[in-house]
Formats: C-alpha cells, structure tokens, sequence
C-alpha cells in the first residue's frame, strides 16, 4: 500500500451558518488546532502527502492552517453548494493528475485518526473500487444505514428513505471514503442531480460501483472519528473527546495527573514519563515538558519548553519563549515570558521576567520585575549565575547583573552590576520622631471636615 500514490480531498467549503461565526467553521479550533489541520495530520500520516483542498470563505487561511502538515496542497474554490458529489469535482483538477487512491475526507472531522485511513486504503489494495467508513449507533436515528449483503455495501439509504428492517440496522455512514483512482473520476462524472433538493450526493457512487461490476466495502471505525461539527455544542464535544484520548495517551506513556478531567491539552503537548500535573492546569500548544517535573495546580503554560526535574507553580505562568533548565523553580504567581532560566536558578514568587537570561543557580527574589518594555521596544535583561536578586527589584533593561551580584531589596537597578558586586538603587531612609501623630491629626481634621460639609 505504500507504494500506492493516494490524494486526499478535503472538502472545506462549508458556510458553518450555524456556528454563528464570522470565522470558517473548519477554522475553529480542536485542542488549539483548526479542524481543518487535523484532518490534513490524519491523512498525511495515512499517506496522503497529496491534498486537494476544495475551499469557500476565507480560502487563504484555511490553506494556511493545512499547509504546515502536507507536502503539497492544491486548492480549488467551490463557487456554488451543489452537494459533496458537486464539491469532489472542484477538484476535478488534482484527480486528473492521476493517482491510485482517492481519500474523500471533510475538514469539520477532526477527530479521524490514521488508522481508519489507512484502513481504508487497505480495502481497496484488496480489490474494493470504494471503501465507505460506517459506525455504529445507539441511537441511529437521522443518519443514513450501510446495507450490507455478503460482505458487500449495497446501498446506502437515508433514514427518510428506509423500510421498517432497514432502520432497526445501526451500522450507520460516516461520510468519509476511500475511491479506486484509476475509476474514480468515470463514477463522479455519472453521479446525478435527480433528487428534491437537485444536489450531487456523493452517495450515489455506492449504486454507480455495483452497477458496473465494482466491488464496495463498507468499514466499520470508532464513532468519534467521524464525528462531524456543525455548531459550537458538537464543536465542545469533539474536544471534550479530543482531550480524553489526550490525556489518556500521556498517562499510559508514564505521566501522572492527579485529576485528568481537569487538564487541558492541546494538539502537540509533549510530556516526559514520571513528570507529575496537579488539578487546574492548561497546556496552550507548543509546550514540551521532560522527564520528572512536578506542575502543580492551576498553572498556565504555552510555548514553553521545562527541563527535567523542574518546578511549576501553583499559579504559574510560562508564555511562549521560555526555556526552563533542569531543576529550576518558577513557583507561585510567578510570569515569565521569552527568557532562559538558568539550571538550578529559581524564581520562587510574585515576580515577572520577560525577556532575559538568568544564569545557573541565580535566585530571584519575591516582587522582582524585569523592566523589558519601554512603550515601543522590548530589551533583554542578563543576570548572572549565582545572583541574588533582592525582593522588591525592578531591573530596568536593557541591564546586566554580573555573576554572583548582589541586589539589595527595593532596589531600582538602571546600569550593570559588575560580577561580584552588591547594587544598591533606592533612597536612604530618614525617620521623623513623633511625626505620625502630626500626620494623623491632620488627616482626621480632612476627612471630619469634609463630612460636616
């Protein structure tokens, strides 16, 4: 099967009316990825490298979104809804071209895994000249049956359409399929319009194939794989599944969550074994924890990258561009952004570091903040290994604090701290005896005028 060329047809043109969206429907979002790129995952990784994409509005960010995950993409406007047979066709172009196997897939069914796929295809290696994906219902009411005799699809009727026998089957049709390519074009062309609402149902390919003697398959794939989303709830329940089987994944790979419902994934979370997440924590795509850290509870992270034996929050937050050596801390209400944390160097509490390097062992006291935006530019703080940072300290950037630094507390650090060195940037403290009771008076006269007014 490998050898077998194979184009997937992603029909992405959908208006998605009922998503009650300004955006494409195929463009909204399953663990931090559109739909419409899971898809295109799916079918690379099934083999088909080649994708023909039959788009309708905001054709330039749906190409856009698949394009990371295939090696070539054709996209083909689909001016007029005419039914999936009608949107197959906008492709008519890439089929053309010649290939073994067609994929007929949808860009609103994120959840189809390669398996199915390559299933599939693995049909029509057989001998199959269409290969239809079925599920099983417990309830299927409303979805057309695959009628099944000898092994063979002979029709597929839609529930309207079918006798008493035929709608107690529930073995149901998903939408998707695998087509003979060499035949493929030839039945498209003979799918007809003659129906009430005048469309070209891909369906009919079913009835086309056995009448010229081709063989049809139906296969039977998990019911979530070709769940399709049309408006926002089914759009929650793909990802409440998406999630499940995610954190499923890691968890038999090794990695511990104390609460799994309450973690959230998304699309490419890398999580090493014996790395431990506590309830409440998020995981915004381009994350890549190793082996042996401890997250714990209510954290927030996202294109960040932790180091072994590293610890996270409670309350953290790491946004994208940090890096986190091993054994490092960034505990509670602690930010940081787009820095480098230093092997053993800890940022224990309340404090913000954005765009910096901070040297092995260096510790960052509660409250301090790197000053790294002056209204139009962003400037990189250095701390050395081994500095202390004092509570309270605002390190105006661009500054380096030299290896082994000082920083006294409440400091306002605006020049470099050679290695060494103790800083020291605040007011000399001056008390004024007897002075509070002065202040009070005259505060309390204020206040009591002001209510007698």
């Amino acid at each position: 099967m490998t050898s077998r060329s194979c184009l997937a047809i992603v029909l992405a043109a959908g208006e998605g009316t009922r998503m009650k969206s300004k955006l494409a429907k195929v463009l909204h979002r399953v663990g931090g990825l559109p739909m419409v790129a899971h898809v295109a995952r799916a079918a690379a990784a099934a083999g088909g490298n080649d994708l023909a994409l039959v788009v309708g509005r905001d054709a330039q960010d749906v190409e856009a979104a698949v394009r990371p995950f295939v090696s070539e993409v054709s996209v083909h406007v689909q001016s007029e809804r005419l039914g999936t047979g009608h949107a197959v066709l906008a492709a008519r172009a890439a089929i053309e071209r010649g290939y073994d196997e067609l994929l007929i897939m949808f860009g609103d069914t994120p959840l189809i895994n390669s398996d199915a796929l390559r299933l599939a295809r693995s049909r029509l290696a057989e001998g199959a000249s269409v290969a239809v994906m079925g599920f099983r219902a417990s309830d299927p009411t409303g979805y057309g049956r695959l009628i099944e005799r000898e092994g063979e699809l002979v029709a597929i009727r839609e529930h309207k359409d079918a006798n008493e026998d035929e709608q107690r089957i529930n073995f149901c049709n998903g939408g998707l399929m695998a087509i003979d390519g060499r035949v493929a074009l030839s039945m498209l062309d003979a799918i007809g319009n003659r129906n009430s609402k005048g469309e070209y149902y891909l369906t009919d390919i079913v009835e086309i194939a056995r009448s010229r003697g081709k063989k049809v398959v139906a296969i039977e794939v998990d019911a979530a794989s070709v769940l399709g989303v049309n408006n926002r709830v089914e759009l929650a329940e793909a990802e409440a599944i998406f999630q499940s089987r995610a954190r499923r994944e890691l968890m038999l790979s090794g990695v511990s969550m104390v609460a799994p419902e309450t973690v959230w994934l998304s699309w490419d979370t890398e999580i090493g074994s014996e790395t431990l997440v506590e309830p409440n924590v998020w995981f915004g795509p381009g994350v890549k924890i190793a082996e042996s850290v401890v997250i714990h509870a209510f954290s927030h992270i996202e294109g960040a990258s932790v180091a072994s034996g590293a610890q996270i929050g409670p309350f953290a937050r790491l946004r994208p561009g940090t890096r986190l050596s091993e054994n490092t801390k960034a505990g509670n209400f602690v930010e940081i952004k787009n820095a480098a944390i230093g092997a053993g160097a800890k940022v224990n509490h309340l404090s913000y570091i954005g765009d910096a390097n901070v040297g092995a062992n260096a510790n960052i006291g509660a409250g301090t903040i790197t000053c790294n935006y002056d209204g139009y530019n962003k400037h990189l703080t250095e701390i050395g290994a081994g500095a202390f940072i004092g509570s309270n300290s605002a390190l105006v950037a661009p500054v380096r604090i030299g290896d082994n630094a000082l920083i006294a507390a409440g400091s306002v650090i605006t020049q470099e701290v050679p290695d060494d060195a103790v800083g020291f940037a605040r007011a000399r403290q001056s008390n004024k005896p007897g002075l509070a009771a002065l202040v009070r008076a005259k505060n309390k006269a204020m206040r009591d005028s002001k209510r007698r007014s």
